[in-house]
């Protein structure tokens, strides 16, 4: 990409913001061949002189090209600051997530990056629940799809016992004060309708968190990742 003045002048403010920040994006990971270009059009924008070791000015930097450009960023579009991933050598736990019917490959992103950072288990995607293989799922996901095993099209009948049910229905069972076993499968329900009355009625245990807000619901990847947090740090196969 390369601007003469008056070309990039020709354009709108916001898209002169847009494209300076696909410049700063490209230039943070590591395409050299961008830095006279964008040091261009930070002049020509009247920016001060960018100090590009510093990433959290770099990121400050693009959120001002976002902003300037009318751009809402999500977490998977912005610039990744942090550099510790690693590769983990802990074990995934032998436990089954089956989401039943969830619609959101923004939930089912969200749901596979809890799986992988608390290394539950495997994901178990029952028919119309968008997959892995999504697009969305994968940019939510940041790269965890690769991790986490999963299956399509999933069966709960095939599942092991006991199953779980994350919903707020009652009878049900304080998380805190359930006792996991070391396998299972934990169920998660619709965005909007929950877990059917016939899946919950099949059953071995009906879990909710305790809420006090007036609104009593959390988005179900939200739920799950509290969820998740009490699994690791409380199952039996972390104490052997």
């Amino acid at each position: 990409m390369d601007f003469t003045k008056p070309k990039f002048m020709h354009l709108t403010p916001s898209h002169r913001h847009k494209k300076a920040g696909e410049l700063l994006k490209a230039l943070f990971y590591g395409d050299e061949k961008q830095m006279t270009c964008y040091r261009n059009l930070e002049l020509w924008l009247k920016l001060p002189e960018l100090n590009l070791q510093n990433t959290e000015n770099v990121s400050a930097r693009f959120h001002l090209h976002a902003k300037e450009a009318g751009i809402s960023l999500q977490e998977h579009s912005l610039l990744h600051v942090r550099h510790e991933d690693q590769i983990s050598e802990t074990p995934f736990l032998n436990i089954h997530i089956f989401l039943y019917s969830l619609r959101s490959a923004f939930n089912v992103g969200s749901i596979l990056r809890t799986i992988e950072a608390f290394r539950l288990g495997t994901l178990h995607c029952s028919l119309n629940t968008p997959t892995p293989d999504n697009p969305k799922v994968q940019k939510t996901s940041m790269g965890t799809h690769h991790l986490v095993p999963y299956h399509t099209d999933a069966d709960l009948s095939t599942l092991p016992r006991p199953w779980i049910a994350l919903e707020t229905a009652s009878p049900s069972t304080s998380l805190y004060s359930f006792t996991f076993p070391d396998t299972f499968t934990l169920i998660l329900g619709n965005e909007e309708f929950g877990i059917p009355k016939h899946v919950l009625e099949q059953c071995d245990h009906i879990i909710e968190i305790p809420l006090v807000g007036g609104k009593n619901s959390l988005n179900v990847a939200s739920a799950f990742a509290i969820v998740a947090s009490y699994i690791r740090e409380n199952t039996s196969q972390l104490k052997n």
